[in-house]
């Protein structure tokens, strides 16, 4: 289904002498993609970027303006709130005969024209400007600063923290100060590319932390006292009950920064203090679900591309919580997505949508559990099956079962390494036949963090270094080690981003003698090792050598 700007847009095109065909051609790359509409326009070269945006402005009987060059009164500004302004990618520029100039990120878009008229109490013009302006203009004409929440909190923060009623505490959770503090801390991580926040209560304070690149980092801290109406605002906005605070609770905020859906999926736990809040960031404009972009060796790519395009079979990555697991899998069945298979997944929640996918959420509560969703795919004819995870003997035997009737399976488990999946899967009750036909391949993983490219710097490493890796100096030979020393850009921690380190063990006859013959852990180790499987602490010694990241964090996590 079109929407109302990329119609509009449709329109404009094909009036201004672009062949129907084409524009037709481009619609079906913006369904198959995911891609804006326009910039599917601008890959396909119908015009440039300033042709289009003056296509558009004609169209609405505007101008383009330049939103870094030019000046804006104070008052002008003020019309809009920072919330809306970056909620709906605006700025406003000026007023000319108390008519209200409005520069819009998505000028095509009458629904969010008619919602800003109502939010506004005015009518305006639109004006078009850059796409790639927005972002910077709103950060320089509508700053928001930590610093700035003592003086925000004002009165409220005088309250006792006692609520007589649920209107009570409503009221205050829907206070200006608590809903700007909420707004503020959500946009602040999003920009940071976070991808988690922690509002958590103590005896004497309440603190806000947020997840970058696995490590936590964090915010001034709010008053003590307006923690209960902060977590409530938060509920509030993720459709729970402010009142019930004795149980966990679930819930889920759909919101826009900068035009761009943002997806958090909340999670309320009742504390000794107060209930403590941890919202995960879905920011699909950060996640590239591409399997080049995780950082794994070529040699270890190519080998787990090669398992992705098997017929039949199960793989599995595992992992501790927070090491890439599922980021993985979307990427592999997002390359193998293609018309001629059936892809259906079961997922605890559905994280990311993938065009073309039949995702299923799992939902325990109405009785809609892994095991049920399996048995519901395999008569729903899939070419392939994602399970979010194995939990159970039961769901394991069905994706055995379903690898061994002509499917693919990809599911996660939750072990150390990759010898050890087959002994836990043992565990679980499968029988060590049943595991030597259907598996093909146990990918390993965690995430470490990348030295910041601004500030690495290259130095000597240790004797102390080389004797905890266990390597000695003739196996570094001359190459340096490298750490980043801080720099503003990295928020002084001397990392910036992450990669995965893997190791991949790939079955084969000798490997499957030994799970039949229910070999040790060690066992299947070593003789995976001699056949080529590189562990993750020598993948973790190679990103050392290659610059990537850092002792500390190698033996952090290996």
């Amino acid at each position: 289904m079109i929407d109302q700007e990329t119609q509009a847009l449709y329109d404009i095109l094909l009036d201004a002498g672009a062949v129907k065909e084409q524009l037709d051609e481009a619609l079906e790359e913006r369904e198959r993609s995911g891609k804006d509409f326009r910039d599917v326009v601008l890959d396909f070269g119908f015009c440039n970027d300033v042709e289009l945006m003056n296509l558009i402005a004609d169209n609405l009987g505007t101008e383009v303006v330049d939103l870094l060059q030019i000046d804006i009164p104070t008052a002008t500004l003020d019309i809009v709130d920072p919330e809306t302004a970056r909620a709906y990618g605006v700025v406003a520029i000026r007023v000319e005969n108390d008519l209200l100039y409005l520069a819009m990120r998505h000028p095509l878009d009458t629904a969010a024209v008619d919602d800003l008229r109502f939010i506004l109490g005015r009518d305006f013009q639109v004006v078009v400007a850059p796409d790639e302006q927005f972002d910077e203009a709103i950060e320089k004409y509508y700053p928001f600063n930590a610093q700035d929440m003592a003086a925000m909190f004002g009165d409220l923060a005088q309250q006792q923290g006692e609520y007589e009623n649920e209107d009570d505490l409503e009221s205050a959770a829907n206070s200006a100060p608590v809903v700007r503090f909420v707004d503020f801390v959500i946009r602040q991580a999003i920009k940071d590319k976070a991808s988690d926040i922690h509002f958590e209560p103590f005896e004497h304070d309440f603190r806000v932390r947020y997840r970058v690149d696995g490590a936590l980092y964090e915010l001034p801290p709010p008053p003590k006292v307006l923690a209960l109406p902060i977590t409530s605002r938060v509920k509030i906005l993720s459709g729970l009950n402010i009142s019930e605070r004795r149980v966990p609770q679930d819930g889920r905020i759909q919101t826009k920064l900068n035009g761009n859906p943002i997806d958090l999926r909340v999670s309320c736990l009742p504390t000794s203090y107060g209930e403590s809040v941890v919202l995960r960031v879905l920011d699909r404009t950060v996640v590239n679900l591409s399997l080049d972009s995780l950082g794994m060796d070529q040699a270890l790519l190519d080998k787990f591309r090669e398992i992705i395009h098997l017929p039949n079979g199960i793989l599995l990555v595992t992992g501790p919580t927070g090491s890439g697991k599922t980021t993985t899998l979307y990427s592999a069945i997002n390359e193998i997505n293609v018309i001629g298979d059936k892809i259906l997944t079961a997922e605890d929640p559905v994280e990311y949508d993938i065009d073309g996918i039949v995702q299923v959420p799992i939902n325990e509560a109405v009785g809609m559990t892994f095991e049920k969703a399996l048995r519901a795919f395999l008569r729903q004819d899939p070419d392939r099956i994602l399970v979010g995870e194995i939990r159970d003997f039961i769901t394991a035997q069905i994706a055995v079962e379903a690898s061994l009737t002509g499917h693919f399976v990809f599911s996660t488990l939750h072990t150390n390494d990759s010898a050890s999946t087959v002994t836990r899967l043992v565990d679980m009750g499968l029988e060590p036949f049943l595991i030597c036909s259907s598996l093909v391949g146990v990918l390993s993983q965690r995430l470490l963090r990348r030295v910041c490219y601004a500030c690495k710097t290259a130095y000597t490493p240790s004797d102390e270094e080389l004797e905890r890796l266990e390597i000695t100096r003739e196996e570094v030979g001359n190459r340096p080690f490298y750490y980043g020393k801080g720099c503003q850009i990295c928020k002084n921690t001397g990392y910036k981003g992450r990669k995965a380190i893997c190791e991949l063990m790939v079955m084969n006859p000798e490997l499957s003698e030994l799970i039949y013959n229910n070999a040790p852990t060690l066992e299947i180790q070593n003789k995976a090792i001699a056949q080529g499987m590189r562990t993750m602490r020598e993948d973790g010694l190679i990103s050392i050598y290659n610059g990537e990241t850092s002792v500390d964090e190698v033996l952090r996590y290996t």
